[in-house]
């Protein structure tokens, strides 16, 4: 007998076409379940046997008397996939196909939210992505409403509802204009998931700076600096002040401070006076007469 089971097993296909019928002459049983649902198998057969019910995830095994049903109970069959039945017993073993699929409740997401930290006002710049599974942890694959929302300090929350396609669903959303942590949460009925975005002040815009003589020095000294969305920037960025000056140059790199930058350099007449930070350029002084 169990070399008979073994040998069966064997050959027969665990993903078999979807064309195979779920009945055999003798063995009488739903052609799919939802996983974790009750249900039976009745055989006609006139003598005892035992019934296995296999797949990739588990192996069910009960045993079948003459006329009656075995009960699978709610809950024992619970990864979904493509199972093969059979009844051994004295007489030719009797086989069939059974599809479990997930069930449709939602009891779980996955939700992966990129970046954790970004500039403000970065248009597509927050995407988040979600997987939905069943109570057996089943990717529920038919087609569900995911609502995605971004909400933060001072801003309009951002509001979206997607269907999900084989069992995931994604969207964008532009960070706000204003720094800060960002709530972003995805929601299936009762079911939720939460990521936090930390939103961080973007480049300076319109950095500016004044020059005033200090001793036989020259002190240089920026307006607060502000993204382009009038968000501090943080102090610590990177200033840099240069004077050029009959083909020299001088350069000096301050970080931020209270929320402006300040530096002293040489005095030297007709010394072409900038400032930047990365990439952002301000505004250009000549200092007295060559």
């Amino acid at each position: 007998m169990r070399f008979r089971l073994a040998s069966l097993i064997a050959m027969l296909p665990l993903a078999a076409p979807p064309f195979i019928t779920a009945q055999s002459n003798n063995l009488i049983f739903p052609r799919s379940v939802a996983a974790g649902s009750a249900f039976s198998v009745k055989s006609s057969e006139a003598s005892k046997g035992t019934l296995y019910i296999v797949g990739l995830g588990q192996v069910i095994k009960r045993d079948l008397a003459p006329g009656q049903s075995a009960n699978i109970e709610a809950g024992a069959l619970h990864s979904a996939g493509h199972y093969l039945v059979f009844l051994v017993n004295e007489g030719p073993t009797e086989t069939g196909s059974l599809e479990v699929t997930p069930a449709k409740e939602v009891a779980d997401l996955s939700f992966l939210a990129r970046p954790s930290r970004l500039p403000v006002s970065l248009r597509g710049g927050i995407t988040g992505a979600v997987y939905i599974f069943d109570p057996y942890n089943n990717l529920v694959t038919a087609p569900t409403s995911v609502t995605f929302e971004l909400s933060s300090p001072n801003s309009t929350p951002q509001k979206r509802s997607v269907m999900t396609r084989n069992g995931s669903a994604w969207t964008q959303f532009d960070s706000t204009a204003h720094q800060g942590n960002g709530k972003f949460v995805a929601n299936v009925g009762a079911v939720s998931s939460e990521r936090v975005i930390g939103q961080v002040p973007g480049d300076p815009c319109g950095l500016r700076m004044i020059a005033v003589p200090a001793g036989g020095l020259i002190k240089l000294q920026t307006d607060p600096i502000r993204d382009c969305s009038g968000n501090a920037v943080p102090d610590g960025t990177v200033v840099t002040f240069t004077a050029s000056y009959n083909g020299d140059q001088s350069t000096v790199d301050v970080p931020i401070k209270r929320g402006i930058a300040e530096a002293q350099i040489p005095t030297h007449p007709g010394a072409v006076l900038t400032v930047a930070s990365g990439v952002v350029m301000g505004n250009q002084i000549r200092w007295g007469n060559k």
